[in-house]
């Protein structure tokens, strides 16, 4: 029998504390979720690492039996994405978008990723105070990746809308998520269709052009790939930046260490999202055939959930894993993947947190919340760890 998922408002508080209790009691428990589909949540390092990588959970929700959870119900023009996929489409279309990503085109961005950081922290320079997610922890990603897309500026804010609905749905607005999913769609064909006839020297035209060019990429891959590429590639980024700040600030010692050796700031974005990433559980996969964790055998077609934030405190993974240390030189986290999943924006993702971080902190050697620590909320989702605001002073 299942057992009832820890209360979401805990969860959303401290997932650490209820993922803990999980990974000691065992590497697997069978869980009844908020909507009462059941799922196997796996907690342990070890577990988590192999089976990101094991070829017999699929991401394919093909594979799914009926009556359990699936995730977010796509229309088929946004439901081939990646995140949907396993080989050999995942492979071919993977291969498609790697190349904007690799390190070194990534690094090629960094001087205007570094003053499009000092454009946004000007703005708000004199005012003393601001809203850290709202004018620069969001801001920044989405100009970014919608610049990389040739996305036009006047649509960016209705991103960033559609984005927030899909990751922390609102209950008591069951219709808001197929609302946002349908105006993205309707967007993003007359963006495309509007690209056809006139080419730019984006990412977006360059997979247009694969598309009419070749049989690499079907319609529905391409719109789907797009939509992936926006809403993935700026959101866990926008986490990352805002929890960044806020547990430097809840942690003194650290920030100080970081202030008086800037250099470590590489370091420390790592440490933080091996503390406190972005994504607590890891997209939903479907076994194909019966998978066994230790003494528990999880039937083929079942939904499994693979918990980032349990691993990354493992214990026997990670050295005194509950506390922050922003030297620590460890590597191996599993904030961003593992294995043919692994996120393909991770380097612009690392590259925009290193710059925000690093500036955030030269610009305001005198930064600190400007609200009690207690009403500093996060976003209500089990999966996604995201602040809903973070006022600061300077």
């Amino acid at each position: 029998m299942a057992t009832a998922f820890p209360d979401l408002s805990a969860l959303v508080a401290d997932p650490h504390a209820a993922y803990a209790h999980l990974r000691e009691t065992g590497p697997v428990h069978r869980i009844t979720g908020p909507d009462g589909l059941p799922v196997w949540i796996v907690t342990r390092y070890a577990d988590v690492r192999q089976l990101m990588a094991d070829p017999r959970l699929s991401l394919d929700k093909a594979h799914a039996a009926p009556g359990n959870y699936q995730g977010l119900t796509l229309p088929p023009t946004l439901d081939a994405n990646l995140l949907n996929m396993d080989p050999p489409d995942h492979t071919r279309i993977r291969r498609l978008v790697t190349k904007a990503f690799t390190p070194g085109r990534v690094e090629q961005m960094r001087p205007d990723i570094q003053a499009l950081a000092d454009q946004l922290l000007d703005a708000v320079a004199d005012q003393g105070h601001a809203d850290l997610i709202a004018e620069f922890a969001a801001p920044l990603p989405i100009t970014v990746i919608c610049d990389l897309l040739g996305v036009p500026r006047d649509s960016r804010r209705d991103f960033r809308a559609w984005t927030e609905v899909l990751v922390a749905p609102d209950p008591s607005n069951p219709g808001a998520t197929k609302e946002a999913l349908v105006a993205m769609l309707v967007y993003l064909t007359q963006l495309i269709a509007d690209k056809r006839r006139t080419p730019g020297t984006d990412l977006l035209t360059d997979l247009i052009n694969v598309r009419d060019d070749g049989d690499q990429l079907t319609e529905d891959e391409l719109t789907s790939l797009a939509f992936l590429i926006l809403f993935a590639g700026y959101e866990n980024t926008v986490q990352l930046i805002g929890t960044c700040v806020l547990v430097l600030l809840d942690h003194s010692e650290q920030l100080a260490a970081l202030r008086e050796n800037p250099a470590m700031v590489d370091d420390a974005v790592e440490e933080i999202a091996r503390y406190d990433g972005p994504v607590v559980l890891a997209i939903r996969r479907f076994p194909t055939e019966d998978v066994r964790i230790g003494e528990v055998t999880i039937p083929a077609g079942e939904t499994v959930m693979l918990s980032l934030a349990s691993a990354n405190r493992d214990p026997d993974r990670f050295p005194d894993a509950d506390r922050l240390d922003v030297e620590r030189r460890d590597s191996g986290h599993l904030a961003l993947g593992h294995g043919i999943h692994y996120c393909v924006g991770a380097p612009l993702a690392r590259l925009e947190t290193q710059i925000a971080v690093s500036t955030l902190l030269r610009r305001f050697p005198n930064l600190a919340l400007d609200v009690p620590r207690d009403e500093v909320r996060w976003r209500p989702s089990m999966r996604a760890r995201g602040l809903v605001s973070l006022p600061v002073r300077f």
